[in-house]
């Protein structure tokens, strides 16, 4: 991206339609993240993906791609990758070994994304694995593989936050190895909350020194090893009244100030029912990327508004475009160049060749 284009988009179907197209070539568009529906198979996708890149080179091509539950390509030869909390698992009986694996599904999980034309995937998890409360009067310790947070669950690599830093730095290793910046989310940290954001505005009435103590510790840990961030749909009430996605307390002052994090920070998905609530009022997709550009966010998430023909991505791109012949909101050098960072700098193999690959070949024996 030569400019800041801040904004992140989904497509309706498999292939792009004129509508998508002119989308993709609006000059604060600055990717896409697909989903399962965009998918039929390998030869598809990666059509797809070079079709978005013949329209802008520029733009990111993202995806959910993590293993376990929330890996959206799993056919045509994509390797079934573990949950996250296998790695966690793995590391109480053998340490070395986890991080081995987890190097392994990162590099694994990297390859074979790129070979379909995918840059980036929203991956890893940092939330930690809250054990969920116990009910009154019961002694046990915690409820055995019951999280607190449903949500985030086995997608958490472990409750402990130095385990999570060390598995995430081997996965991004891994991602590295192929080629593949990754994004840590969702920061300050989901685990503790048990709400959905897909549903309800979850909130963590904890102190700011007890999330930092534990939830947002990997963050300061990898600040200089996470190339992206995505900040949490959250409200942490002793801290800020607004979702840490729209508090500029939260990303400019802990996370860029106190954590000295200078990577690329994507709001998570702002098309969510609890993704727009600030207090007691509901903003519009729109008031919604422009709130959390304002508050720090270099690039903002819209998912999932081409499937009833798109007129929520058209009003909010019209929207944005006049908040900037406006002056209320301004394209920002230093968030160009952190999105441009997250861009594939080494050419993807074709699928054929990956598979021949020893370094991936290698990799495939060290998954959990």
């Amino acid at each position: 991206m030569t400019a800041h284009a801040p904004l992140i988009i989904d497509v309706a179907g498999t292939a792009l339609t004129d509508a998508d197209r002119r989308r993709l070539t609006h000059p604060l568009v600055g990717g896409v993240i697909l989903f399962t529906r965009n998918w039929t198979g390998r030869e598809q996708l990666t059509v797809l993906t070079a079709e978005i890149k013949a329209l802008r080179s520029d733009l990111l091509i993202g995806v959910d791609h993590e293993g376990g539950r929330v890996q959206r390509f799993k056919t045509g030869g994509f390797t079934h990758l573990p949950p996250m909390r296998a790695l966690g698992q793995l590391w109480m009986r053998d340490a070395m070994a986890a991080t081995r694996a987890a190097t392994a599904c990162g590099t694994v999980l990297a390859a074979e994304l790129r070979a379909c034309g995918v840059d980036l995937s929203f991956t890893p998890v940092l939330d930690l694995d809250w054990p969920a409360p116990l009910p009154r009067g019961n002694a046990c310790a915690a409820w055995p593989g019951v999280s607190r947070s449903a949500v985030i669950g086995d997608r958490a690599f472990h409750a402990d936050p130095r385990v999570v830093a060390l598995l995430a730095k081997s996965l991004l290793h891994g991602l590295l190895l192929a080629g593949m910046a990754g994004c840590g989310k969702h920061f300050p940290g989901h685990g503790w909350a048990a709400a959905d954001s897909h549903v309800a505005v979850p909130v963590d009435r904890r102190s700011l020194a007890a999330i930092l103590k534990d939830d947002a510790a990997p963050y300061g840990w990898l600040a200089g090893a996470l190339p992206a961030v995505m900040a949490a749909h959250v409200v942490y009430p002793k801290v800020d009244a607004r979702p840490a996605g729209y508090s500029a307390r939260w990303l400019r002052g802990v996370l860029r100030e106190r954590l000295a994090f200078d990577g690329a920070v994507f709001s998570d998905d702002l098309s969510m029912a609890g993704a727009r609530r600030i207090q007691d009022r509901v903003l519009t997709p729109a008031e919604a990327v422009l709130a959390a550009l304002e508050a720090g966010c270099d690039l903002a998430l819209l998912c999932n508004q081409s499937l009833d023909g798109g007129a929520v991505l058209d009003e909010t791109l019209e929207a944005l475009a006049q908040a900037q012949a406006q002056g209320r909101w301004q394209p920002d050098a230093v968030s160009a160049q952190r999105a441009c960072a997250l861009l594939p700098t080494s050419p993807a193999p074709e699928w054929d060749a990956l598979m021949r690959d020893a370094c991936y070949r290698q990799a495939l024996e060290y998954l959990p």
